[in-house]
């Protein structure tokens, strides 16, 4: 007991006494504004990209193929993630002294996951169209970056200080200050101090976390699981959710509500449904061919111009043959012969079997 008495005292020591919030969110360059919310985003992005693109590299795609496809996937989600927002979240924008062209300041934050998700999806599986790509290889390739993604994300709502729980005093707390939205930065008082407003529960770092964590299960489980094309990416809708319904249920900014939960609530609950449903139906498809690379062309040109000759070689080794019997008077074998072997009883010279062909362990 005495142990566990002092576990409290144990950590308050050892953890800082609290997690400071920037009291800036927006520097100028001259006249161009750096936002730190918008700088997390494009971070993530590119983060995720990158890792796309190694995951299709090892899965025999070639080297640029996930930019091409996320020149259409980026802004499909960019579009869908606002579009959620505004739709979950309409009353700053179109409600009661609300200001509609403020629907377009995505640099102020509000961007939907599941929104972005959906139309980023629609986004990939045209740009997977266009490039040739199976689109279950491609989403199976880029889950594990979406959840790293997601993490970098949520500290863009760090710097507009924004995403926290309710009040408390772990030694984790996250300082937050009183906010003005349009300047970016922390309302300061009469000395120029910034105004705190309170220390709360960091449920952006929450989510930052377990995001995190579900990058590397994904990561772990495409590598030790003999899994159908698709199934990764499965595993992400489902997982997800999970740790967004604990975390959604103890932030305390402003939401809408049905029958007494948060709509993203309700909303990750649908969601993880749906994973329930791909995992099932992808596990039924059959695997997507193998991507062809340079070196499979190469190969297949070489094999058919050896084949070329050698079929003008047989062709005439043919007629020669044809020609030397008919000059020695060759006559036909005799029932009896054993020597002579019918072409049916000859065994075959090519393997009739076709190859098994593996696809590569998701990495």
């Amino acid at each position: 007991m005495s142990v566990l008495a002092a576990l409290p005292g144990a950590l308050h020591a050892a953890l800082p006494a609290e997690i400071p919030s920037p009291s800036v969110g927006v520097w100028h360059l001259g006249p161009l504004p750096i936002r730190g919310y918008a700088m997390c985003i494009l971070a993530g992005i590119v983060v995720a990209v990158w890792l796309t693109q190694k995951r299709l590299e090892a899965r025999g795609h070639r080297k640029g193929i996930a930019i091409d496809i996320s020149a259409w996937a980026v802004p499909f989600g960019i579009v869908g993630g606002r579009i959620y927002h505004l739709i979950t979240t309409p009353q700053p924008y179109f409600g009661q002294n609300g200001d509609p062209w403020k629907a377009f300041a995505i640099y102020e934050g509000g961007l939907g996951i599941w929104g972005a998700v959906a139309l980023g999806a629609v986004g990939a599986w045209i740009g997977c169209r266009k490039n040739g790509v199976a689109f279950r290889d491609f989403v199976d390739a880029a889950a594990p970056g979406l959840a790293i993604a997601q993490a970098m994300g949520r500290f863009g709502n760090w710097f507009n200080n924004e995403i926290y729980g309710a009040p408390t005093d772990v030694p984790w707390k996250l300082r937050i200050y009183e906010w003005d939205t349009s300047a970016g930065r922390a309302v300061v008082d009469a000395t120029g101090n910034p105004i705190v407003k309170g220390y709360f529960h960091p449920t952006f770092l929450y989510e930052a976390l377990w995001c995190l964590l579900l990058a590397a299960f994904l990561v772990w489980l495409g590598r030790r699981r003999p899994l159908k094309a698709g199934q990764v990416f499965a595993a992400y809708v489902m997982g997800y959710p999970v740790g967004r319904i604990v975390i959604e249920n103890m932030r305390s900014d402003s939401a809408n509500v049905i029958l007494g939960q948060r709509v993203n609530t309700w909303v990750s609950i649908l969601v993880f449904l749906l994973g329930v449903v791909l995992w099932r139906r992808f596990g039924r498809m059959e695997q997507p061919a193998l991507p062809a690379t340079a070196e499979d062309s190469k190969d297949t040109d070489g094999a058919e111009a050896t084949e070329a000759p050698d079929a003008a070689e047989g062709d005439e080794s043919h007629d020669a043959a044809e020609a030397t019997a008919d000059a020695a008077g060759a006559s036909e074998p005799e029932a009896g012969d054993s020597s002579a072997v019918a072409p049916a009883d000859r065994p075959n010279a090519t393997a009739t079997g076709a190859t098994k062909v593996e696809r590569p362990t998701q990495s």
